[in-house]
Formats: structure tokens, sequence, C-alpha cells
């Protein structure tokens, strides 16, 4: 029997964590990555280093290759175009991806799908960012470039017309939203197969400090079946409309009257959904794995009542090793996933999750784990 190759193309810790979840599967990994030092060209064995943005690249990574997916949206859709008229599965298919690429072409496809987002339309300079907000409450407005943001770069919150001026600096297109007054911060991943199997993981609670995703709740504490089927739903209606293949994280935010309105949309492993490694039957990188295979779906169900997630910054502590044997002591449940990067301030090096029956106590020990490890508590 001859097992599929997986191109996987982008060398981050998504990529390292989807190829250990193939592993098990015997599926066989291709890489291209940026550089050897990344995280996932440490882990895989066949790694070609290179520029996604080069197209020769593309096409002489791809030979041999039994489908192609990503760890990141910013592959050029014409190369991915190309790379489907070579007859080379690519999954998601640059007409979904675009959508995960170009936040103007996803509110505008969203809005033609009617589902509920934040008010918004594309501004064209500071003075068009003071009519945007004359046509609803105001300043202040949230301004985003339709592409290339990410952990809230690129995203900036403006209370006047001159504070709108540094995001046109750029030269490419900016998006203008009305700032939400939500409750919280929602997420709902699903995962879709090309024969259109899909699978729905519960709505998870996440919690954002200067933009990067902090802890991450499973499933999201006192979000009514209700809201939550609502949630799940729409997800798995995105998927569908936008042909997605593979996982599909929503980024959601709840209002304050019981509404959802969809923030952001990811077309990969997400943030939010590393709880899956131990608190789901089937992770999120196992089920993308799958589905670029077309692959029956594992089951998405939570193994126990609560998951934590909490993610590990670096910090003015590079030797995070040292701090195991006391995480690992205090706390035998603890799972550790790090990604072998160099430690940085603010950079994300890992995660840790927790479960258990007890919300309290399983937050206190992720948020110890991922405090210690980081260095901001000794003890």
């Amino acid at each position: 029997m001859t097992f599929p190759v997986v191109g996987m193309v982008g060398g981050g810790q998504l990529a390292r964590m989807t190829h250990e979840a193939g592993i098990p599967l015997g599926i066989r990994f291709k890489l291209l990555s940026d550089t050897p030092q990344d995280s996932a060209a440490q882990v895989v064995s066949d790694v070609v280093i290179g520029d996604y943005r080069d197209l020769a690249t593309l096409r002489a990574f791809a030979r041999g290759c039994d489908v192609i997916t990503f760890d990141h949206e910013h592959v050029p859709v014409e190369h991915l175009r190309a790379l489907e008229a070579d007859g080379i599965p690519v999954r998601p298919g640059p007409a979904a991806l675009v959508h995960a690429q170009d936040k103007g072409v996803m509110r505008a496809r969203l809005g033609e799908l009617g589902v509920p987002c934040p008010r918004n339309r594309i501004v064209a300079d500071p003075a068009d960012v003071t009519a945007f907000a004359a046509e609803g409450d105001g300043y202040p407005v949230i301004l985003k470039t339709v592409r290339g943001g990410y952990d809230g770069k690129g995203v900036w919150v403006v209370r006047t017309e001159a504070e709108a001026a540094p995001p046109f600096a750029a030269g490419v297109p900016v998006l203008a939203e009305e700032k939400v007054d939500f409750v919280r911060e929602l997420a709902a991943n699903v995962v879709r197969s090309p024969h259109g199997q899909a699978v729905a993981y519960p709505v998870v609670e996440s919690t954002q400090v200067d933009g990067v995703c902090d802890t991450v709740v499973a499933p999201a504490p006192g979000l009514g079946e209700t809201l939550a089927g609502e949630a799940q739903r729409l997800a798995l209606r995105i998927a569908a409309e936008l042909g997605v293949v593979g996982h599909l994280a929503v980024e959601l935010f709840e209002t304050a009257d019981g509404r959802v309105l969809v923030n952001e949309l990811a077309m990969r492993p997400h943030n939010s959904g590393h709880w899956t490694q131990d608190g789901a039957v089937t992770s999120q990188f196992a089920n993308h794995v799958r589905a670029v295979l077309d692959l029956p779906l594992g089951d998405p169900r939570p193994r126990a009542r609560w998951t934590v997630m909490c993610n590990v910054l670096g910090g003015d502590y590079p030797d995070m090793y040292q701090a195991y044997l006391h995480c690992m002591a205090r706390d035998p449940q603890l799972k550790i996933h790090m990604y072998g990067k160099d430690v940085k301030p603010g950079r994300k090096v890992g995660h840790v999750n927790t479960y258990g029956d007890d919300l309290a106590e399983v937050t206190e020990r992720a948020r110890h784990a991922a405090d210690y490890l980081r260095g901001t508590i000794t003890e």
C-alpha cells in the first residue's frame, strides 16, 4: 500500500502539530519552509527551503505531493490556481482561501450570504472614515488592512480623523468596521471534507491580551445551547458556502442582546482549537489531515467536562526547559506543547492544556503553568 504525501506550505507550529497528527496514520509530509530553523522544519524529514511566493518554487515543491495544504493563508491565489491547473489538489482551494486572505472580499461575500457581521465598508481616506463613523454611532472605529494582518497587527482602534491616517500609509485598501460592544469573544471550529462531510467542535471562549490569544476555555462557560448551536450551524454553513476543505475557525463576538457576529475567518488549524489535542476525541490537526485526504472525519466531542488552553509567551526567562520539573511535579496531568522556537518577549513559543470537572481548578492549573514557564511567577 502506498500512503499519500501531504505537502504543507509554511513551517510554523501549525505545520509541526499537523505533521504530528499524521504520524500515527502513516501519512508522509513534505514541507515548504522559509528556513531550516522553522518550527516544523525541525521535525519533518522531507523539507524544501524556499519562497512560497515564487510559482516555480511551489511547482517544484508540489511534484510528488498528493495534496497541498497550508499552515498560513498567504500563498498568492493565482499560484494556487496554477497548481490546480497542473492537476494538484489544493485544500482549501484558492476560491475559498481568498476569503481568509482578503478581509474586504470576506466581508462582501458574508454580506451576500446574510451572515451577521459588524457594520463595515472599504474606506478611501481619513475623511471617508469620519463619514463611515457618522453613518453609525460615531467614533471609535476599527480599521483593518484588508491583507496581511494577524495577532492584532494591521488593526487599529481610531477615535479621531487624525488617528485614522496611519493605516493608509501602506498603500493597501483599508476596511472600516464598527467597534462592537461585545460581551466576549467566541470561536466556532469546524472541519469539512471534499465530499461534504463536516464536524463541529464545541464553541469556545477566547480571551485576547494585546491582540494575541491568551486563554481558550472549552466549552464556552455559560453559553446557552441555542446560541451555541446557532454558532456551530453558522460556521458549518460558511464552510459549505465558501467551499472550505479542511479546518475552518470562525471567530465571533457575543453581544449583550444574545447574538453572534462574525469577526474573522481562518482556513487552517487555529489557536482557538489547540485545546483539542488533549481535550477532544479527535484533534483539529488530525481532522484537518483527514479532511484534506478525504478520509472519514473523526469524533469532535470533548473528552472532559472542561479543557483550558493557555498560550506560553516568551518573557525574560529563556530556559523554559528548567521549569518543566516544577510544572510536571505540581500537575502530573498537565500537557505541555512547545514549538522549538527561540524565546523572545511576547512571542508564542508553546501552549499548555489542562482538563477536568472543576472549571476554576482547571483554569488555575493552566494559568499557573503558562506563567511559570514564562517566568512571571516563581512558585
